[in-house]
């Protein structure tokens, strides 16, 4: 995740600290210095830490559940609004996501039940109406969050825990698509009851709907590429019809390209018709500004990229892109020839047509044409 830094990894998964935590930090310990001075906000900033420790160990959680299904888990982001867990994929089957949903929850249950047998069950709920303020009992506030952590995280909302367990109870019975979709449906459903109420009440709730609503969204895009790639080899799915650089082409070639044939990514090839490296329009641009005209593309383009194979599982290739962010992913064939391109638009394509479509059809744009210069 951009704008963040990591602090430190354990079990080969990275926990990452988005820098907008620590003007949160700032705020909370400016908030308690109002209330008791520099004692006051010391402590409070201490409780916060602890209180996002929590939150990690509830991300943790998920990441262990998960890597009992074979699930890796790269990074855990902490930001103000919470922990994000960044999976792979998804679990394979309803009954194993409702196991990785349940686990962050179960984690602060746990974190609870410890602290209230450590209180002796000194807890009570207008702890949480005071987190701001210095003087109330540090544990007990503590436990009372952990309460509130399980309580919202159950809510039947994406991209809350209780959402996927929704979810994953549906998919039980209903095909996976549909199942998120009546979850993502409910969830907007309940974005639209917190803004409403946060008119009146407390606005906090107007940014929980946004949020609630976003999720829903994302949730339902990704339920649809899951369901467009089952059994989706890349070769149906990728970009063919591409004009290709050689490797002594200047950035002027690549912009004769770009006005001619409306084309964003520009593959690299040798003489062998084998993948150098691509060159985006965003990279493009920002040569031309820096070099000029006549310089070298091979000097710009992005050699990191990934390839995929066309026989591949498009569910995989697009994983790979989510993964490490690219712009766009080359196909190659058996023998290592470029073949054609992955890139987001084609995806958002992709979605569009398959919505649209007959579902007992199949489309014309499934059959793939040779890559041709």
């Amino acid at each position: 995740m951009r704008w963040s830094i990591r602090i430190a990894r354990v079990a080969g998964i990275e926990v990452r600290l988005h820098l907008t935590f620590l003007l949160f930090l700032a705020w909370i310990g400016f908030s308690y210095y109002r209330w008791g001075g520099p004692e006051a906000a010391w402590q409070g900033v201490v409780f916060m830490l602890a209180l996002f420790g929590c939150v990690l160990l509830h991300e943790f959680g998920h990441a262990f559940a998960a890597m009992a299904f074979g699930i890796r888990t790269p990074d855990i982001t902490l930001l103000p609004i919470g922990g994000v867990a960044r999976l792979q994929r998804m679990p394979d089957h309803p009954w194993q996501e409702l196991v990785v949903a349940v686990a962050g929850p179960l984690v602060n249950v746990g974190i609870a039940a410890v602290l209230i047998f450590l209180l002796g069950q000194q807890l009570a709920w207008e702890h949480l109406e005071r987190l701001n303020q210095p003087g109330v009992a540090w544990l007990a506030k503590l436990a009372s969050v952990n309460i509130m952590l399980v309580l919202f995280n159950l809510i039947p909302a994406f991209p809350m825990d209780g959402g996927r367990v929704l979810r994953a109870l549906l998919a039980m019975a209903l095909p996976y698509g549909r199942a998120t979709q009546i979850a993502a449906t409910i969830g907007q459903g309940l974005a639209f009851v917190f803004g409403f109420l946060g008119l009146f009440t407390n606005p906090m709730l107007l940014f929980i709907a946004f949020f609630v609503f976003l999720g829903a969204q994302q949730e339902a895009a990704a339920a649809q590429i899951k369901d467009i790639s089952s059994g989706l080899p890349v070769a149906e799915a990728m970009v063919t019809h591409l004009v290709p650089l050689p490797p002594h082409a200047v950035l002027d070639d690549a912009v004769e390209v770009l006005l001619r044939a409306a084309q964003h990514e520009f593959p690299v090839l040798d003489a062998d018709g084998r993948v150098l490296g691509v060159l985006t329009r965003d990279d493009l641009i920002a040569a031309l500004k820096r070099f000029g005209p006549h310089h070298p593309v091979v000097e710009v383009m992005r050699r990191d990229l990934p390839v995929v194979y066309s026989y591949a599982p498009f569910e995989e290739a697009f994983r790979r892109m989510q993964e490490c962010g690219c712009p766009a992913l080359p196909v190659v064939d058996g023998t290592g020839r470029f073949v054609g391109l992955i890139t987001p638009e084609n995806v958002g394509e992709l979605m569009l047509v398959h919505s649209l479509r007959p579902r007992e059809l199949r489309p014309a744009w499934r059959r793939v044409a040779p890559w041709h210069e």
